[in-house]
């Protein structure tokens, strides 16, 4: 007589293995990958530099547009990723394979809108925020071509998303690799002319960039092809359809206006901070490039983060949902002290970085050392708000994140800079923080107080 007795299968380790293994298994290579895009991210402002300080000036003054780029092509790939996933869950392979198609067009829309804005409008947004000439003609030089060619950055955020969404975690980090590395040897040789190539110096540093996104692309396309079954790619398909815009940018949309408004912030600051000294804005895009080796990690610890959480909600086990979210935490705090024992021991090595001159050294010394009081408060928050929107309360994040950087830090640092005294602007990001951390505070305990709740009902 047979064994009729069904076999359970095991248990996702998701609700089983230990949190503290679990959580280091998923955070660690996702550290890794952002540690990766932070240096892929800091390489042309170093090179730069090289060239002189208004060359890094008109660098940091294109961040904004750079950023919004960023933005539509993150939050596009995150809409993308969200209903391609869906889709392959419940087993609708032509739904996903739309998806997949329809986003590979929406990523080249966004490439030839943003392509059009390099080419009329880079120009007139260096005019806006300063009237040195160098620097204007250094911004419209770099961010011209960044634009330009950015279709290169949209097909590369959109092909690794396709494959990370399938779980080729591993071919989506090999293009970031080879993207990488490819923009950090053609830096140097583009844009001092090494290996008999003419010096093209900031246009050079831009160009490197784009042929580092372009190839990663393409090899993203390939690998697709090659190593992704679960998609099919057709050219036929790669078209207009309402429904899968409309339902990629439903989860798409909160994700670039929350990446959005750090453009908006930055451009701000500048403005400010220009009404002081070029130099004062030189140092403000030097720490921006600095502190994403602090901030990436803690991102990548988010990432690991959020699916211990979400699994272990919807399992209802509270013990595993409240152990990961405070060993993240620590794990947080601990990455951010380390960042800050760095900023505020070691100023004049990270600006050495960026060739300072005496000048640079004055402003920025002080500078990193008042912006870093913020780094742990900083960690608590974003893990905070990372808990949110594991459990299902995303607005707790982006209402966060507005009044962090519009609604405090903007008019702090305005109101500071009517004192005359630069040092006292820098004081806008502790100020800040400060307030985000009294938010975060209050939202981590709502969405916990019910989550408690939900996950004790039968």
């Amino acid at each position: 007589m047979k064994d009729k007795r069904v076999v359970q299968p095991p248990e996702n380790k998701m609700g089983v293995m230990s949190t503290g293994k679990l959580l280091f298994s998923m955070a660690v290579p996702m550290m890794l990958s952002m540690l990766v895009q932070a240096f892929y991210n800091i390489v042309d402002s170093i090179f730069v530099s090289q060239i002189s300080e208004n060359a890094l000036t008109a660098v940091s003054l294109a961040f904004p547009l750079q950023n919004l780029m960023i933005a539509c092509g993150a939050g596009t790939a995150v809409g993308i990723n969200a209903l391609l996933s869906r889709a392959l869950g419940a087993k609708k392979q032509d739904e996903a394979d739309r998806t997949a198609n329809v986003g590979i067009f929406m990523s080249l829309c966004c490439g030839v809108v943003f392509a059009l804005i390099g080419i009329f409008l880079t120009k007139p947004f260096f005019m806006v925020q300063t009237d040195n000439a160098e620097i204007i003609q250094y911004g419209t030089d770099y961010a011209s071509i960044c634009l330009g060619f950015s279709v290169g950055i949209f097909s590369q955020f959109c092909f690794e998303r396709l494959l990370q969404s399938t779980g080729r975690t591993i071919h989506a980090t090999i293009t970031q690799l080879i993207g990488a590395v490819i923009n950090i040897i053609l830096d140097p040789i583009l844009i001092f002319g090494k290996l008999g190539m003419p010096a093209m110096g900031v246009k050079g540093a831009a160009v490197a960039t784009v042929a580092g996104q372009i190839i990663a692309a393409i090899v993203a396309v390939i690998m697709n092809i090659k190593f992704n079954p679960d998609v099919h790619i057709r050219l036929r398909e790669i078209r207009w359809h309402s429904a899968t815009v409309k339902g990629i940018y439903k989860v798409g949309f909160p994700s670039i206006i929350m990446q959005s408004i750090g453009s908006i912030m930055t451009f701000g600051l500048n403005s400010i901070l220009l009404g002081f000294s070029d130099t004062a804005a030189a140092v403000f895009g030097a720490y921006f490039k600095l502190q994403s080796f602090i901030f990436m990690p803690i991102f990548g610890l988010n990432n690991g983060m959020v699916p211990i959480i979400a699994f272990n909600f919807g399992a209802k086990k509270p013990e595993r949902v409240k152990s990961t979210i405070r060993l993240t935490i620590v794990s947080a705090v601990c990455i951010m002290l380390a960042g800050l024992a760095v900023f505020e021991f070691m100023p004049h090595v990270l600006l050495g970085f960026f060739n300072a001159s005496e000048d640079m050294l004055a402003i920025g010394i002080p500078a990193l050392r008042i912006i870093a009081l913020h780094f742990c408060l900083a960690g608590f928050c974003i893990i905070a708000g990372s808990v949110c929107q594991a459990i299902g309360n995303p607005f707790y994040s982006l209402i966060v994140s507005v009044c962090r950087q519009l609604v405090v830090l903007l008019p702090v640092a305005w109101l500071l800079s009517k004192t005359g005294k630069l040092e006292l602007v820098w004081l806008a990001f502790p100020v800040a923080e400060v307030f985000s951390l009294t938010l975060s505070a209050i939202f981590l305990g709502k969405t916990m107080k019910k989550a408690n709740r939900i996950m004790k009902e039968e």
